[in-house]
């Protein structure tokens, strides 16, 4: 079973990192303000990886991160995607130790509360990464302080934390009626 198991972890990685390259390339729901970009549905198949299990989100992210390097995308859209190794991990380690917040075949008191919060943290740390990312390169425009702090919290800060909910609502949508037939990964 752990051959098996581990092989159908790296075959849903191989899928999610194709979905999760192909959907900021091809999507037409998009927003561009460089370095920032907006991809409805983006994120989505980086947060069911995270689902699945800390490895699988690690390498989805790893693996969307190459995509959009060999891809030629711009370096801060690349470095924005690195970022997302550190909060699906840490995402993917918290749903390990409480899988059943996952697990809809299950009852969970107060499970769209719990499921909210998380994302919103998730989000929180989304976006304050993207962030980071983004101050040399807006510092370097040569706009004035208060214009480059205007964007970077409205347009970057906001607009990633904004944006990642969405993606963790659309990705809760379609986790929900497939978490039954997943082989889920259990802390021992």
């Amino acid at each position: 079973m752990v051959k098996s198991k581990s092989l159908y972890h790296l075959a849903l990685a191989g899928v999610l990192c194709a979905i999760g390259i192909i959907i900021p390339i091809f999507s037409p729901v998009k927003i561009r303000l460089d370095p920032m970009s907006f991809t409805l549905a983006s994120h989505v198949a980086i947060f069911l990886a995270m689902f699945i299990s800390p490895a699988v989100g690690v390498a989805v992210s790893v693996g969307t991160t190459l995509g959009f390097l060999v891809g030629g995308f711009t370096m801060p859209v690349v470095l924005r995607a690195l970022t997302h190794v550190i909060w699906v991990a840490l995402g993917a380690y918290y749903l390990q130790k409480h899988p059943e917040l996952i697990d809809f075949r299950q009852q969970v008191e107060n499970r769209n509360a719990k499921l909210f919060g998380l994302g919103a943290v998730l989000s929180i740390i989304h976006a304050a990464l993207e962030t980071l990312v983004c101050v040399p390169v807006y510092f370097g425009q040569g706009l004035s302080g208060a214009e480059t702090v205007r964007i970077l919290l409205g347009l970057v800060l906001l607009g990633s934390f904004i944006h990642s909910m969405i993606d963790y609502a659309l990705s809760l949508l379609i986790w929900r009626p497939v978490s039954g037939t997943m082989r889920t990964s259990r802390v021992s």
